[in-house]
């Protein structure tokens, strides 16, 4: 299993790089940021630098969107840091959150999003690809590799990531959520004549290394009032039975409101609707062990990264425990059972 660290380039920029650094040296393979342009620094920027300080480690958003970025320049964007770094980058992308939503717009449609993948992909492999009635390649891309993985919650969504994403992104760590969801992909990528192993897979939620449950839950229980953004939105076009199930709907029932200007941020005031089974639910928290003995059973789902949100009060130590005691017990299990 390969591990991401996922950061938001709040200011300074250097703290944002700081915190890469670290991560590399600590052994995570991805470094990954929000991307919305009104709520936090431009992620593309800081990613150069952290590219040109570190040897390993490869960046990109969590997620990006059609909408607000055309996908001409973002594929520009990869290509010429592949070039200058070396293929270190990945793009992952969903239909648009608080990047839209903060300048009052919504969610793209998955054409869009299907047709913005094709062509972000192609022209950042260094290939030729249709754009608005043209054919378009960048001249002086070769060797340009990209992924892209695909963030997804509602059926149609992940019908869609299992037919043509190189990636799936669940932001949630539920066990069965996260199954249900899988196996959902899965089978339409099969069913669309892909291997469906060849897509990978990566759960992303926020990580707190500690032991005052209290303290814990309080400042990763914006992750449920940023998913509860989601389910709102399938729950508006499928309901709460049969779609998807119960237990991603029923906690959202009591949700309000919903502030973007708190967007990410531990202690936000618009997520009391949250309750703590959610939060452990979503999350991961707690020693080491109990780390441990989940993230095993999310790579027994098939599940090929972890991806840990850091946006709390506890982001060193808990990357110092995951390099030194997760990361090496889930490598010892590998080579012990392969």
């Amino acid at each position: 299993m390969d591990f991401g660290a996922v950061l938001q380039t709040n200011p300074p920029a250097s703290r944002t790089v700081h915190l890469a650094k670290l991560a590399e040296q600590h052994g995570f393979s991805h470094v990954w940021t929000f991307d919305s342009h009104l709520l936090w620094q431009e992620p593309y920027v800081i990613y150069s630098q952290i590219l040109a300080e570190t040897k390993r480690i490869i960046v990109g958003p969590m997620v990006t969107n059609p909408a607000t970025r055309d996908w001409t320049v973002t594929a520009s964007t990869y290509a010429t840091l592949n070039e200058m770094y070396g293929n270190r980058t990945i793009c992952g992308i969903g239909r648009g959150d608080s990047a839209v939503r903060a300048t009052n717009g919504a969610p793209t449609n998955l054409k869009t999003l299907r047709e913005s993948i094709h062509v972000i992909r192609e022209l950042a492999n260094s290939r030729p690809v249709e754009y608005q009635g043209a054919t378009v390649q960048f001249p002086w891309s070769v060797g340009s590799t990209l992924d892209v993985w695909v963030a997804a919650y509602g059926p149609l969504a992940l019908k869609l990531t299992g037919e043509v994403g190189d990636g799936f992104i669940l932001q949630l760590a539920d066990l069965d959520i996260a199954a249900w969801m899988i196996k959902t992909v899965r089978d339409a990528a099969e069913n669309a004549g892909r291997d469906p192993m060849s897509i990978k897979f990566c759960v992303a939620a926020p990580m707190y290394i500690g032991d005052d449950w209290e303290h814990m839950r309080d400042q990763c229980r914006w992750f449920g009032g940023m998913v509860g953004n989601h389910v709102a939105d399938i729950v508006s076009k499928y309901g709460t039975s049969g779609a998807v199930p119960q237990a991603l709907t029923d906690y959202i029932k009591d949700r309000e409101s919903y502030d973007y200007n708190e967007h990410g941020r531990a202690g936000n005031t618009h997520t009391a609707f949250v309750p703590d089974d959610i939060v452990d639910r979503f999350c991961l928290l707690g020693t080491a062990e109990q780390h441990i003995e989940k993230l095993e059973a999310l790579k027994a789902l098939g599940v090929d990264q972890f991806a840990g949100y850091l946006q709390h009060d506890n982001k060193e130590e808990t990357m110092r425990v995951y390099g030194e005691t997760v990361m090496p017990a889930l490598r010892e299990k590998i080579v012990a059972t392969a």
